[in-house]
């Protein structure tokens, strides 16, 4: 069992859920994020004058998923959330010992 940390741009969201449901994973949560990586933010402007934009709306996506699926998962998400440009995303693979699950 791991625990994928999928980091994406908000508008390739849609994508990479579907991917995740087309894969068969049962369990995942979504949060609004905000960061930078390499492009380190941008220059905005807001009546008349500059300001900096030091951190990038993304979409953090928590996955809990099985060996088997994770493999599937981490050859098609990249695929699903590339844009080409700098920014698109990361994916973080976290392995799990089998957790225990206390549901209410």
């Amino acid at each position: 069992m791991k625990e994928l940390i999928v980091v994406v741009k908000p508008f390739r969201v849609e994508a990479v859920l579907r991917v995740v449901a087309e894969v068969g994973v049962t369990a995942c949560v979504v949060r609004e994020a905000k960061g930078f990586g390499r492009q380190k933010g941008y220059l905005d402007r807001y009546r008349g004058s500059e300001f900096s934009t030091a951190y990038l709306p993304k979409v953090e996506i928590t996955i809990w998923a099985t060996d088997e699926e994770v493999a599937e998962l981490l050859e098609r998400i990249p695929k699903a959330a590339r844009t080409g440009r700098i920014g698109d995303g990361k994916i973080f693979v976290v392995p799990l010992a089998w957790p225990e699950v206390i549901e209410f």
